[in-house]
């Protein structure tokens, strides 16, 4: 009887794993708000190939003459890849000459693959919102 009951054990353990990757590609939250004038954009959960076309439509402004001005707040992303990588690009390049775009709060493994591939070096991060609306 003890065998029976690890094998019903071990089929619940699987059956909970199948239903978690089913839940993958919504795992990125994002909100936006507006702050003296600054868009503050909170995103939570993980960046990649799934994820990124939300990401994308949170980041780009609609007008990239208007010169916006926004915030993205990545202290809840706890993984980002290329795809991600390739948004931030797209975002930063989207905001023309007269707006920006800054990084908040970015987790060290985050900041770590954006120091890799040089993104520090084009988009400015600081270690909070604050201090990212302040420049």
């Amino acid at each position: 009887m003890g065998k029976d009951r690890r094998a019903v054990d071990e089929a619940r353990v699987t059956g909970t794993a199948d239903t978690n990757k089913q839940a993958e590609p919504d795992r990125l939250s994002v909100t936006r708000a507006s702050v003296d004038g600054v868009t503050v954009v909170t995103v939570s959960g993980e960046a990649d190939h799934h994820t990124s076309t939300l990401l994308r439509q949170a980041l780009i402004p609609g007008d990239p003459a208007a010169g916006e001005r926004t915030v993205a707040d990545f202290s809840g992303v706890a993984f980002m890849d290329s795809s991600g990588i390739n948004v931030l690009i797209a975002a930063h390049q989207a905001h023309g000459p007269a707006g920006w775009l800054r990084l908040a709060g970015v987790r060290r493994p985050v900041l770590r693959t954006l120091e890799i591939v040089g993104l520090t070096t084009l988009i400015d991060c600081y270690p909070s919102v604050h201090e990212a609306m302040e420049g």
